[in-house]
């Protein structure tokens, strides 16, 4: 455990199934994870596949955290949720039911074989950056704020009624 709370951003995608419902899914599970707490939860976008372009159209969003939890002890705790909801392995950046990823652990720095803090490719994606800079503008991601990291990227569209 965390000697106190983290701020922590998180985001998801999915682009298999009910891709929204399954992101929705994938935050009510969350929400019931003891020491972890929800905070606020960006809009969900379409967004085209990044690092292998040749599938399925992508719903991602981002959402804020507070956790006791240390980063590998929540890393767990996320791909315990994406298990749970059925993902299984595949090719890398391939189709997915769920992804969540740790994007910044309260402005930790971390390098280990499972866990890169910040997400070593957060400010190359618009589907990362844009609705990060939604619910957390100031937040600061390799010395970079969010909202000037979105700024360079073209708008993305959102869902409706999601």
């Amino acid at each position: 455990m965390a000697e106190r709370a983290a701020k922590v951003a998180i985001a998801m995608g999915s682009n298999i199934g009910d891709k929204a419902g399954n992101i929705r899914a994938a935050l009510e599970l969350l929400a019931r994870e003891p020491g972890v707490a929800l905070g606020a939860v960006s809009k969900l976008y379409r967004t085209a596949p990044w690092g292998k372009t040749d599938q399925d159209w992508f719903v991602n969003g981002c959402a804020l955290l507070t956790t006791r939890l240390a980063p590998l002890a929540l890393l767990s705790r996320l791909k315990a949720v994406e298990l749970a909801m059925g993902r299984q392995a595949g090719e890398r950046w391939g189709p997915r039911l769920i992804d969540l990823d740790i994007i910044d652990y309260g402005g930790q720095a971390l390098q280990s074989a499972e866990l890169t803090l910040p997400h070593a490719q957060a400010l190359e994606r618009d589907f990362v950056m844009v609705p990060l800079a939604e619910i957390a503008p100031e937040l600061m991601i390799a010395g970079v704020a969010a909202r000037d990291a979105a700024a360079k990227f073209a708008p993305l569209p959102t869902l409706d009624g999601v």
